[in-house]
């Protein structure tokens, strides 16, 4: 997929593609447009190759844990521009979904209270993929920071893919998410391919 946007002498202003190609990255800088957003899908085999340690978790219970996991999920994710600002509409609409499964979405509690959660799906294997376990959506929230449980909840979802015979574990993190790429490319995880816009800076002319 790639989408341009470009004025009435054919200059490009905003450029938009997955998977982003080097032919791309190219004809983006050499418009003088900056990366505005990029998003990576990383993969990782499975089962693991290293002993993970074991984390307590419980399934997700439709219609008793969606408070709990609205209110983390949003204090999480409160600067992500897809993430944040979830309500139950958002939320029924996902559980709905053909491939939605309980017993792949995992909290973790700490004194009755939801620190943390790690939502998995999988996706049937295609013509061009194999079946895929996705970390569909992980978070930790905030006032449980530093105590390691993003790698923790990471790995229980990762193990809970391989449970389920997936051999090949997926998530998408943005380019920019640091602290997140520094966690997944430690436990074995590679860049497969990218989702990216580029602009024009604001102010720039046109």
């Amino acid at each position: 997929m790639r989408t341009e946007l470009r004025d009435d002498s054919g200059r490009l202003l905003q450029l938009e593609s997955e998977p982003a190609t080097d032919a791309d990255v190219a004809e983006a800088a050499a418009a003088g447009l900056r990366l505005v957003r990029c998003i990576q899908q990383l993969r990782v085999p499975l089962p693991l190759p290293h002993a993970a340690p074991e984390l307590a978790t419980r399934v997700f219970v439709p219609g008793q844990d969606d408070n709990e996991f609205l209110r983390v999920n949003n204090r999480a994710f409160e600067w992500h521009p897809d993430q944040s600002n979830w309500t139950k509409t958002e939320l029924n609409a996902r559980i709905q979904e053909p491939w939605f499964d309980p017993n792949g979405f995992l909290l973790h509690e700490i004194d009755g209270v939801l620190a943390g959660f790690c939502w998995t799906k999988i996706h049937p294997a295609t013509d061009t993929d194999p079946e895929l376990g996705e970390i569909f959506v992980i978070a930790v929230d905030p006032d449980f920071h530093g105590k390691g449980l993003g790698r923790a909840l990471t790995l229980a979802g990762l193990n809970s893919l391989a449970a389920r015979s997936v051999e090949v574990g997926m998530l998408h993190v943005e380019h920019n998410n640091l602290a997140a790429q520094t966690l997944y490319r430690d436990l074995g995880f590679v860049e497969h391919d990218s989702h990216c816009w580029w602009a024009l800076d604001e102010g720039q002319p046109s």
